[in-house]
């Protein structure tokens, strides 16, 4: 498989293969070659569907019966390949040659890549394409870059300093405490301290400690599996007790949550109905939803497990057995490759649960969560010694 974006006699184009076949799209204007014209590009591919968007002019490739995943699992390449052997005969129109240009704000799957010295795995005959220590986004929250003997300085917008304008002057003297962050707060000339797990107070100076974790809407713990590598993936299972007044809210996701191929099992609630989805291979997510009206908003402790064997998947509520299906009876994919992440309440600050879960779960958990034990270990999770944000004691 693969996803090729060239230049083709000015054109555009966008190839993909998913396994079946390559369709190719491109752009119905040339590019400016004149060297001092940027052009903003967007590509990709929803299923076997693509798009292509140049400067606002798009191009789409309406959805066909066939494959629609996209199995690659190699590095990701930026303007040439380590060696062109590599590049797929279909990938290309003509022999492959490397990009000559400028390229910068390179989004994938709504992630920014860092295009720094340091930051991707390897590179060859690549420069600063501005010329001098100005280059794109040195200056962050629209301040202006000035180049100087010296290097650069930031002349900062109003609210905002820092050598790059990076701190919000409402934050520039915080109290905010230990791996606290500070949110400004602009209307009122102020801050609020976010705590980190184990802290809480108005500047998060106070340490605490709990076996009920609280959630209040904009929390989230992040869990490290220690025995993940020991794992027999293919039959997992999780236990939790809940209590909650909102019908809406994730309570947790297996799963790194960093792109669509990722595999995962998330709980949440939906329309105060308890919400299983689980996938196990081509992002095809299967949503378990308890047909019978449910009373799990109501403040009481319920306690609710999940069992994966293989493609069968059982669900108790209280005890009861609530589902129980094959979500693939022809058992393409039967493991669960969770990572060894587990995500309790939702996800860190700034990813919003309805865009992870890409609409399955709508918003982030408010209320308590106790007593989780993964797969059949003797112990529950110690949710104190993880990372997380605004977690509080609910004992």
């Amino acid at each position: 498989d693969f996803l090729c974006i060239s230049l083709v006699n000015g054109f555009i184009q966008l190839r993909y293969n998913l396994g079946d076949k390559t369709v190719i799209l491109q752009t119905s204007q040339t590019v400016h070659t004149n060297g001092n014209t940027w052009h903003s590009l967007e590509a990709g591919r929803v299923g076997n569907e693509g798009y292509l968007d140049l400067d606002g002019i798009n191009v789409t490739q309406k959805a066909s019966p066939g494959m629609n995943a996209l199995d690659t699992h190699t590095d990701f390449f930026v303007g040439g390949v380590s060696s062109l052997n590599l590049v797929h005969s279909m990938a290309v129109e003509n022999e492959p040659t490397s990009f000559t240009g400028c390229i910068r704000e390179i989004v994938i799957n709504n992630r920014e890549l860092k295009l720094t010295v340091m930051d991707p795995k390897g590179g060859a005959n690549v420069g600063d394409c501005d010329g001098t220590a100005c280059g794109y986004a040195v200056c962050k929250n629209n301040g202006t870059c000035q180049v100087e003997s010296s290097g650069f300085s930031c002349s900062c917008p109003p609210e905002w300093v820092g050598s790059t304008c990076e701190q919000s002057m409402h934050c520039s003297q915080n109290r905010c405490g230990v791996q606290a962050l500070c949110i400004p707060q602009p209307t009122s000339f102020s801050y609020i301290c976010v705590c980190a797990l184990g802290w809480s107070g108005k500047y998060c100076d106070s340490k605490i400690k709990f076996f009920i974790a609280k959630f209040v809407g904009n929390s989230y713990i992040k869990y490290t599996d220690p025995y993940y590598g020991k794992r027999d993936l293919q039959y997992s299972r999780i236990s939790l007790n809940f209590t909650t007044n909102q019908t809406e809210g994730l309570i947790v996701w297996m799963g790194k949550g960093e792109d669509e191929d990722n595999d995962f099992l998330a709980i949440g609630l939906a329309n105060g109905t308890l919400k299983v989805v689980i996938n196990l291979g081509e992002r095809i997510s299967v949503p378990l939803i308890h047909s019978k009206y449910s009373t799990c908003c109501d403040e009481r402790w319920h306690f609710v497990t999940v069992v994966q064997n293989q493609t069968c998947i059982k669900v108790y509520l209280d005890e009861e057995l609530i589902l129980f299906e094959d979500i693939d009876p022809h058992r393409k994919y039967t493991a669960l490759n969770y990572g060894g992440i587990c995500y309790f309440g939702g996800f860190e600050i700034g990813r919003k649960v309805h865009i992870v879960t890409t609409g399955l779960f709508q918003k982030e958990f408010i209320g308590k969560i106790k007593d989780v034990v993964l797969f059949q270990d003797s112990n529950k999770i110690q949710l104190m010694k993880a990372e997380g944000y605004n977690v509080y004691s609910g004992n």
